[in-house]
């Protein structure tokens, strides 16, 4: 998947234009390729027809496979829908398609339904999908029946296609034009500057194409028992090189044209603006799982408070039934401020956090174990005092935001089912309490959390030194934009940028991801100018006692699913949570709907009438031993109270409102 933030794209052309050339180029660097031929064999004497098709099928690659839906329209359709999230397709092309669904062979049929069906299909895939299609919008009406009948059923397939695919690209005369991009085109990235315990000096760095490399620990740390979890992988990104000019005029070409991860990026560029329009959740899966969970056979009154996980899951998975994310990968982002904004922090304590964490220790790396998550470590640039001047650069600003979106385009081409986004550095919570102040209009005092030194005393010194650099920076800026980037370069830094790169990453990519303390928050609060989406895609489980977390989740619309106050590092608590979250998506997928409700009784008795024994208890007609009481039984009536307060039936205990009874 390309950095420009889509995963379905329409390509439309002329004849001869280039269009499939260009299509198949995007998706050449794929690991697999299920090609989709939609055309007809036609005449077997027209030979020039069965010339073009050999070309077509000479320049596929060996690895990729040939589906062919010429026999039935509606067969594209249900390929599509049944296409997993790893699976890469390239329909060529929708033409052929429409003369297929117009074969008399296939009439009277409902061509109108037919178009809405095959849109419906591609705006609800989950997997890589660039669709083909010839433009004949621009010639002349034709002037038989026949003619023009397909040419309005192309343009209707054209428009309903081009509505439901996240980019339209034109070619034309092997020109390419972005139509509809999803963050417009992509750009030459450079990515800060990343360090790694495998690279030598002199070594040169990997190409930026390359996936996330694998840095296994040779030994075992001496703090970890025999019966300890297994350490979790710790992945380090390759760094890139700086971009040069192209050297070329074609598409594709230039040292930033290479592929990323399996779509070459456009020349263009990938340009994180404003008002982007990135993926939506669900909108009716999470209320349906929600409504489900009532019906299931839970002995109790339900998940509670987690049923907004279940509801989270089923909008973002796209079904009903969300499963547990198997694969979960934490991203743990380590960047330093400079200034008052680090005072009272010990001196390389980030660095050296970060360093545990490669080797396997210490609390986010035993969690990450524990959760079978893969642990990647990505280092941001230091931000200067911001009291002083802007924390970054624009141009690093823009390095950052588009790194991040590739780590997360990363983690998704891996399989990554869960983002957990984590941070640790020097200043970080003075950095995100001032983006709170000038995103959210909150008073830096407030959002400040207090300084808590290595022996655990409160330093109330530092603390004010904090609020003082705060104070400093909002002031220095006063007259500045308040928009994303500019917010992000005047106040947040490198690791608040990269967060944000990563928010917008996941959602293009449709990737949950578990918020975790101020840098995380802070971030999602700066995505919502650059693409009000990426809130959608974000969870958080706890709050951690963070006065900051409180206020940005409150103007997010995240409700905290939990009230722990674990402060065990940013990503940690998250990690901590996340066995419960897992749990209650184990439980609303696997527990059957309850016998009372038409589901199976699996009470284990030797009564094939499948009558469960409380049945009748649940229900208010039965005696408890499941035989059906008598007409002349008067019905159950609640006794009246027997004075002032609370009155109890049978039991010490009230008996909680909402309550199912058993």
């Amino acid at each position: 998947m390309s950095v420009d933030g889509w995963h379905t794209l329409l390509v439309l052309g002329g004849i001869r234009s280039g269009k499939s050339e260009f299509a198949e180029s995007l998706v050449a660097d794929a690991p697999t390729v299920r090609y989709v031929a939609t055309a007809p064999a036609g005449d077997p004497e027209d030979t020039e027809w069965a010339t073009r098709l050999a070309a077509h099928r000479a320049r596929r690659p060996g690895s990729w496979s040939t589906e062919e839906t010429a026999a039935d329209p509606g067969r594209l359709v249900e390929v599509i829908a049944a296409a997993g999230p790893n699976e890469t397709l390239l329909v060529d092309d929708l033409g052929g398609w429409v003369t297929v669904l117009l074969d008399p062979a296939h009439q009277p049929a409902d061509d109108t339904a037919t178009i809405a069906e095959l849109a419906a299909a591609v705006r609800s895939s989950t997997a890589r999908l660039v669709l083909v299609s010839p433009e004949v919008g621009l010639s002349l009406v034709p002037t038989t029946p026949l003619g023009r009948a397909f040419t309005d059923a192309l343009g209707a397939t054209n428009r309903a296609v081009a509505d439901a695919c996240d980019a339209v690209a034109l070619v034309v005369a092997g020109q390419t034009a972005w139509l509809k991009p999803a963050t417009s085109a992509p750009a030459h990235a450079v990515p800060p500057a990343t360090t790694s315990p495998e690279t030598e000096p002199g070594r040169a760095a990997a190409p930026h194409h390359a996936a996330a490399q694998t840095a296994p620990t040779q030994a075992v740390p001496a703090d970890l028992g025999a019966g300890d979890v297994t350490l979790p992988e710790v992945l380090t990104p390759a760094a890139a090189p700086v971009p040069t000019p192209a050297t070329s005029d074609e598409p594709g070409t230039g040292d930033w044209a290479a592929p990323t991860m399996a779509l070459p990026m456009i020349a263009t560029g990938l340009v994180i603006q404003p008002g982007m329009e990135l993926p939506m959740p669900d909108d009716y899966t999470g209320p349906q799982a929600v409504d489900r969970l009532a019906t299931l056979d839970i002995p109790g009154a339900g998940l509670g408070v987690l049923e907004q996980v279940v509801g989270f899951a089923a909008a973002t998975q796209g079904t009903s039934t969300p499963r547990p994310w198997d694969s979960v990968r934490v991203l743990l982002i380590q960047g330093d401020h400079e200034g008052g904004a680090s005072a009272g922090a010990t001196p390389d304590e980030s660095a050296r956090r970060a360093r545990q964490a490669r080797a396997g220790r210490g609390a986010l790396a035993r969690l990450a174990a524990e959760n079978r998550a893969g642990l990647q470590i990505v280092e941001a640039p230091v931000a200067a005092p911001m009291e002083d001047g802007p924390a970054l650069s624009a141009d690093e600003v823009e390095a950052a935001l588009r790194y991040g979106w590739r780590l997360a385009e990363q983690a998704a081409d891996a399989g990554v089912q869960l983002l957990v986004l984590a941070a640790c550095g020097a200043g970080a919570e003075a950095a995100a309490a001032a983006v709170l102040a000038a995103t959210a209009g909150a008073e830096p005092p407030t959002v400040l959390g207090r300084v808590v030194t290595e022996q655990g005393e409160i330093d109330d010194t530092a603390w004010m030194v904090r609020c003082a650099a705060v104070r400093d920076a909002l002031h220095r800026t006063r007259r500045s934009a308040r928009e994303a980037k500019d917010v992000l370069a005047e106040l947040g830094g490198g690791d608040i940028a990269l967060a944000t790169g990563v928010l917008l990453g996941a959602t293009a990519r449709k990737v949950p991801v578990l918020l975790d303390g101020p840098v995380g928050t802070a971030a999602a609060m700066v995505s919502r100018d650059l693409a009000g989406q990426a809130r959608h895609w974000c969870l958080l489980p706890d709050h951690g006692g963070r006065p900051g977390v409180r206020l940005a989740a409150d103007v997010l619309g995240l409700t905290p699913l939990v009230d722990l106050r674990l402060d065990l590092g940013e990503g940690a608590t998250a990690l901590a949570a996340l066995p419960l979250l897992r749990s209650a998506l184990t439980l609303a997928a696997t527990l059957p709907v309850h016998p009372s409700l038409g589901g199976p009784d699996h009470s284990g008795t030797d009564d094939d009438s499948g009558t469960d024994d409380t049945a009748g208890d649940r229900t208010g007609t039965g005696t408890g031993t499941g035989e059906p009481t008598g007409d002349d039984e008067p019905d159950f009536a609640e006794p009246e109270p027997a004075g002032p307060g609370p009155t109890t039936i049978g039991s010490d205990e009230p008996v909680s409102p909402g309550r199912r009874a058993d």
